[in-house]
């Protein structure tokens, strides 16, 4: 007797055709309204390409207390998770993109995976971090601005601020034609246990740092003595 076949890959389907077509829809509708120079702003300041440097220029040059420096080593590590992450499950799964945008691949020929969105991960997981450490933010940057101060409406609402970016920029995703609806919704969701995790773990990568320090201090010092050890033998 043949058993039935799984209804399981059927209700898969419908459901991607479903998404694909409500996809469409937005794309098609807001895409004569909104201009293409918004939506590309958008997602040029969701872009690795762009946090990454950023992220590892104030790391290297920065002359804020040691606590800020850890703040920043959390956020290097949370965003290479995020990359790590969505990169590995983008090869697992294999989604194409949507084939109605003409200009995706002058822009990313390196990346044709669509499953999840690597712009709306990495911009929940920025705006879980800046609302996670809010107060640290405003306290080691903000207020340091020009104009800016602790009671600046800017710093007041800063949180609010980045989360509504994080929302538009997730959005913005599937309208540019970038993405499906369910990329964005599974790339804001994979990152949500990344966040916590990274947040959780802020403890041991303060150990982490300050064992460093402590092995780079010896090391130095260890060198100094040597240094001088070899002067007073050769004089």
């Amino acid at each position: 007797m043949e058993s039935k076949p799984s209804a399981h890959p059927s209700l898969l389907r419908r459901l991607i055709n479903l998404d694909a077509a409500v996809s469409l829809h937005l794309y098609t509708f807001f895409h004569p309204i909104l201009p293409f120079s918004l939506l590309k702003s958008l997602e040029l300041s969701g872009d690795g390409r762009l946090f990454f440097p950023i992220t590892l220029s104030i790391l290297l040059f920065n002359t804020t207390p040691t606590s800020a420096t850890i703040l920043l080593l959390n956020l290097l590590i949370g965003l290479i998770l995020d990359l790590l992450l969505i990169g590995l499950t983008k090869h697992l799964i294999q989604r194409p993109r949507p084939v109605y945008n003409k200009n995706m691949f002058l822009s990313f020929a390196v990346d044709h995976w669509s499953f999840p969105s690597g712009h709306s991960s990495r911009v929940s997981f920025i705006a879980t971090f800046c609302s996670f450490y809010s107060r640290q933010i405003a306290d080691f940057w903000l207020v340091k601005l020009p104009n800016f101060d602790a009671h600046s409406w800017i710093v007041e609402y800063f949180a609010l601020i980045v989360w509504l970016w994080a929302g538009i920029t997730s959005v913005s995703r599937v309208l540019l034609g970038r993405h499906f609806v369910l990329d964005v919704v599974a790339g804001v969701l994979l990152v949500k246990n990344l966040s916590v995790e990274v947040i959780d773990h802020d403890v041991m990568i303060e150990d982490a740092y300050f064992w460093f320090l402590r092995e780079k201090s010896e090391l130095s010092l260890g060198s100094t003595v040597t240094v001088c050890t070899i002067y007073d033998v050769a004089n």
